[in-house]
């Protein structure tokens, strides 16, 4: 079993990047796989809405990170979002990025559990989670939670290792993840299928 963890944060080796690393050590304790990827520095452009995945096997007609990831995507069984709090938000390019690869690749994460972690100095860091678990919950994936919110604090990659709480949360989200998929993996060794989905019915609020 494999989890990719995302680093939306634009240092590669900084506070968001301590958060998801040990989350991974942990994963490892238990078994799983691991694989961190750094967004980098280079803008993300946003989706369009042009729908040109649709007719190109998935890919992004921007031949850049998101289409990297997708393969990696179909080969995970679970995902870690790590971002920065940027005035009570995730990162812009996390934004851009996710937009884009559950628009284009919903079909890779579905009914495969997700997590979110945010890194911040001081506030903001709820809003910032509420706004990524979201993703989860549009795509039949299960969220995966810890024993409190999954964030870490501090100003710096020093700072946040001394969040001794931060860090039991993060230790206890990979836990939580390892026993989750393994409860999937018996599961479907026993037989049991994965949740039956309807046909999908749009909506809007005039008709």
């Amino acid at each position: 079993m494999k989890v990719l963890l995302i680093n939306g944060s634009p240092h590669a080796s900084g506070c968001t990047y301590t958060a998801l690393s040990e989350v991974a050590s942990e994963l490892l304790n238990q078994g799983i796989t691991t694989q961190i990827i750094h967004l980098g520095k280079d803008p993300i452009p946003g989706c369009i809405a042009c729908g040109a995945c649709r007719k190109n096997g998935g890919l992004c007609f921007r031949n850049d990170i998101v289409n990297d990831v997708l393969p990696l995507a179909a080969q995970s069984d679970g995902f870690v979002f790590g971002s920065p709090v940027y005035y009570a938000s995730m990162s812009g390019q996390m934004s851009a990025f996710l937009d884009r690869l559950f628009f284009s690749g919903s079909a890779l994460l579905a009914n495969k559990p997700g997590a979110a972690i945010v890194s911040c100095r001081r506030g903001g860091a709820s809003a910032a989670f509420d706004q990524l678990n979201k993703y989860f919950t549009i795509n039949n994936m299960p969220v995966v939670s810890s024993n409190y919110w999954n964030q870490v604090h501090g100003g710096n990659a020093a700072e946040v290792k001394q969040d001794e709480e931060g860090m039991q949360t993060m230790r206890q989200l990979g836990r939580n993840m390892a026993w989750l998929l393994k409860c999937i993996e018996a599961g479907k060794a026993a037989g049991i299928p994965m949740p039956e989905t309807e046909e999908r019915i749009w909506t809007n609020f005039i008709r």
